[in-house]
């Protein structure tokens, strides 16, 4: 299921529920886009925020959360997800550090 641009606030209402979460929690896991696609097929349903980004070449960012985690990647390519993946588009992920 994929979010049209008419449902910024609820984008937003994602990315900031996931950024609310890693604020709270503190645990931020990244890692390699080959493994995000597996920590979603765990989930049933699976929320994913994603954003693109990029200076000189776009990259395509991804956020989850998985028994209290949020799971956090960025690669060159589009990553294909799972069926039944819900998706938040973001104007933008930012993560700290």
């Amino acid at each position: 299921m994929s979010v049209t641009p008419g449902a910024s606030s609820a984008a937003g209402a994602g990315a900031a529920a996931i950024a609310q979460a890693i604020k709270a929690s503190g645990v931020l896991v990244r890692v390699e886009p080959h493994e995000f696609p597996n920590i979603l097929a765990r989930q049933n349903e699976p929320l994913v925020v994603t954003a693109t980004g990029g200076l000189f070449k776009t990259n395509y960012q991804y956020l989850t959360s998985y028994k209290g985690l949020a799971f956090f990647t960025k690669s060159p390519d589009p990553l294909y997800l799972p069926s039944g993946t819900e998706t938040v588009a973001a104007k933008s992920i930012y993560i700290p550090g």
